[in-house]
């Protein structure tokens, strides 16, 4: 029998290599446990980041809220003060604000600048006659209300009267000249009395407040605490309003590394473990696979030394009939491996030990070998030993018969890998449970080609946020960016691919398309993999942010209720002070009319008149009523209204002006056409519009109000149209809906009606334009929805 050098190299090349072996799988494993231990340190560091933050905005939001309700105050204590720039029952309107917002100590009204007016003074004396414009220490912050025209809250600072405070000021303006402030004074102990400051984990961060000092340009921090703040371990914010900085400080910025770093101790340890079991798996298949080499040279060349050789062997040899498959000879390692003797084997073939699943695959080589298609093969194959164990063996099987020979014999060389392939399914296991780790993570890991976007992982937490299986996912190379919502879809490959440019790691948030149609907030964030200084692949984890995104967008929507519930608040002062002055104005001058009447008859004309005048102040009061009823809710109500009714009201408690003035009205609406509006905004619009129209007329044409009724682009329109003075809307188009804002000198005008009108149309939905040239007259156009 002869065997060749070539039917010993069929092992791989890494099996004579096991301390490599070792080392690759070691470093294997560190790589994986360092991207697993990095990963989740990352992730519970941004969950702590997002929870300060949440925390500071909410902290924001309370604060800007409290600004803003002061912001309204302030602009009611300014409404005391009339056209002579006097201050009207500037107490009580002090008392009932201060009853309203327990967060405010006191309010002031200081004209030119210095401090006259101050409720409630007892307590606040030394402030009296303060000029805060010439004062260093107020000066700066006072001239920004000024520059701004907005409300600046100055300080935190030392008061006069003491103790430190914030005071909110809002620069005031009569006949577009500065007049002073109106202000609203708050201890910084209110200021921070917030449930959101109150209430956080004190053990985990603490709250601190500063402020850019205007004289010495440096930072003041106003809360006392007891270690130095760091802006690493910070979040922080700014309210424009006062120019102040908040921060919400981590008290533990380094809980989290401890915990890591016994992880990656164990973690390395683990790998260690790994590494050196796998080297001594693969040392034994190595020093048999060396011996086997040996051994088959010594055969090549000495047949008298086989025999012993044969014996002798670390690994099974055995002859077997190729015609039959019996075993002719068999040497005693073969005999271990199978629990058989020599003379037990002579009396089975090879199949009788063979396990079944692998019969096929054995009978399919050994053809080959016969068609003489190979001279040698090697597989891996089980067996089962007389005690019904298995033994899995690496075999390499080679003919004996010379070329264009019948099959007559083969030798069988076995190598027990047992032991390896038990070692492998350990390797496996660890596999599954590293797998089984990254699928117990809250969020979607993944990984994908940097240049095509292909995913080439995710994992199976994917199918509880988006429905959606790791597999479905992987068969389509384009899947993710086909899935993306189609608001966010540019913007999301836009950025995902200017970051990746400039490799660097990046953190977006984006919807995605949920396997059932719903829309899935997605917050990723996302590794750059560089190698060779290239880009190569993207790893990252997708978290499930909807209900951030819903809860976020329920405080929107309860800050925009507060929103219109005070605008209509303020809409509904504003008719009370306009359009009761008419009624009161007639009540008087009939009243001054009936006490200089000479005859009954003029006196009973005129008592007939004056209950008229009430029978339409009557009407008013009760739609104002109405009005009240419906201001703490967002919804007005409407009814079905008989325009022509309302107009002529309107005509009615105007008629004095009209008939003084010689205005000629037209109106071309019909008696049946009705609208759906609230009736206190319907007459206070009419009245507005046809109040202007009689108070701008010119002097020298007769003056002609049109009111007309019509539909356009499925549009309803009431059209208001004069003859009069005119606007020049170059110059003040942009301002002419805006409160106090008046385009001539007539000493009625107010500036306040078509700001009140623009505001009740806006509430019902509707919209309203104005076409007007100087001198030619102008048209209003009402849009009602």
């Amino acid at each position: 029998m002869k065997l060749t050098k070539s039917s010993l190299n069929h092992n791989k090349w890494f099996l004579l290599k096991p301390k490599l072996i070792g080392i690759l799988v070691f470093l294997f494993f560190c790589i994986i446990f360092s991207l697993i231990i990095s990963q989740q340190y990352h992730i519970l560091k941004k969950a702590k980041n997002d929870a300060m933050h949440t925390n500071l905005q909410a902290i924001h939001k309370s604060i800007e809220q409290s600004l803003k309700k002061n912001y309204v105050d302030a602009l009611t204590l300014a409404l005391t003060i009339n056209d002579k720039g006097v201050p009207e029952h500037f107490e009580s309107v002090g008392k009932k604000i201060l009853a309203s917002d327990t967060n405010i100590d006191a309010v002031q009204l200081v004209p030119n600048g210095i401090i006259r007016y101050t409720y409630p003074l007892k307590g606040n004396e030394a402030a009296t006659g303060i000029n805060i414009l010439a004062n260093k220490k107020y000066r700066s912050e006072a001239l920004k209300a000024i520059q701004t025209r907005k409300m600046y809250f100055a300080g935190p600072f030392e008061l006069n009267q003491g103790g430190l405070g914030i005071l909110g000021r809002l620069a005031i303006y009569k006949n577009n000249k500065f007049w002073g402030f109106s202000a609203i004074l708050i201890r910084l102990n209110t200021l921070i009395e917030k449930p959101e400051i109150k209430n956080l984990d004190q053990s985990k961060y603490y709250f601190q407040f500063s402020k850019i000092n205007p004289i010495t340009k440096k930072e003041t921090f106003f809360l006392d605490t007891k270690t130095k703040l760091d802006p690493k371990n910070a979040v922080t914010s700014i309210v424009p309003d006062g120019d102040w900085k908040l921060y919400l400080v981590d008290k533990n910025p380094y809980e989290l590394i401890f915990p890591f770093v016994i992880r990656s101790i164990l973690a390395l340890i683990l790998a260690s473990l790994i590494g050196f079991l796998t080297t001594s798996f693969f040392k034994k298949p190595a020093e048999l696979e060396i011996l086997l080499r040996k051994q088959s040279d010594k055969l090549l060349k000495n047949e008298i030394r086989f025999e012993s050789i044969f014996e002798q062997a670390a690994i099974g040899i055995t002859y077997l009939d190729s015609i039959t498959g019996r075993f002719s000879e068999v040497n005693k390692k073969f005999c271990e491996l199978t629990g058989y003797s020599s003379e037990e084997l002579k009396l089975l073939d090879i199949k009788a030990i063979t396990h079944p699943d692998d019969i096929e695959k054995s009978v399919d080589f050994l053809k080959k070998l016969y068609k003489e298609e190979i001279q040698e093969y090697t597989m891996e194959k089980r067996y089962i030993n007389k005690s019904g164990e298995i033994i899995w063996a690496n075999i390499t099987v080679s003919a004996l018969w010379k070329e264009n020979e019948a099959p007559s014999k083969h030798v069988v060389i076995i190598e027990d890998i047992t032991k390896r392939k038990k070692a492998d399914e350990i390797i496996i296991d660890s596999q599954q449970k590293i797998e089984s780790l990254i699928n117990t993570i809250d969020g979607i890991v993944w990984e994908c080609d940097a240049q095509t976007l292909e995913f080439t992982f995710v994992s199976k937490k994917v199918e509880n946020i988006l429905g959606y299986t790791a597999e479905e996912w992987m068969s389509s190379p384009t899947f993710w960016t086909d899935h993306i919502y189609y608001e966010d879809k540019g913007f999301a490959l836009q950025f995902c691919e200017e970051q990746t440019a400039l490799k660097l790691d990046h953190d977006f948030e984006y919807r995605m398309i949920a396997k059932d149609g719903s829309i899935v907030w997605l917050r990723d964030i996302v590794n750059v993999i560089i190698e060779n200084e290239e880009v190569k692949t993207l790893r990252g984890i997708m978290i499930d942010v909807t209900k951030n995104k819903e809860i976020e967008k329920d405080l929107n929507n309860s800050f925009n209720l507060v929103s219109e519930q005070n605008k209509r608040l303020l809409n509904f002062s504003y008719i009370v002070s306009h359009n009761l002055r008419s009624h009161t104005s007639n009540i008087t001058s009939i009243v001054d009319l009936i006490t200089t009447s000479d005859s009954e008859e003029e006196k009973e004309e005129m008592i007939q008149l004056l209950k008229s005048v009430s029978d339409s102040l009557n009407e008013t009061m009760l739609n104002l009523n109405e009005v009240v009823n419906i201001q703490t809710n967002v919804g007005l109500i409407t009814e079905n209204l008989n325009l022509k009714q309302y107009i002529d009201n309107t005509i009615a408690i105007l008629s004095d002006q009209i008939e003084l003035k010689g205005v000629h009205v037209i109106s071309s609406v019909e008696n049946d056409i009705e609208v759906n509006y609230n009736p206190a905004y319907l007459q206070s619009i009419l009245y507005n519009l046809i109040s202007n129209a009689i108070r701008y007329s010119h002097l020298e044409r007769n003056p002609t109000i049109s009111i007309d009724f019509f539909t356009e682009k499925n549009k309803k329109i009431l059209q208001v149209s004069d003859n009069g003075i005119g606007i020049d809307l170059k110059r003040n188009g942009h301002k002419i809906f805006g409160m106090y804002k008046k385009f001539s000198n007539h000493k009625e005008s107010k500036g306040i009606g078509l700001f009140i009108t623009k505001n009740q149309i806006d509430a019902m939905g509707g919209n309203i334009t104005v076409e007007s040239e100087p001198n030619q007259g102008t048209t209003f156009k009402v849009y009602i929805s």
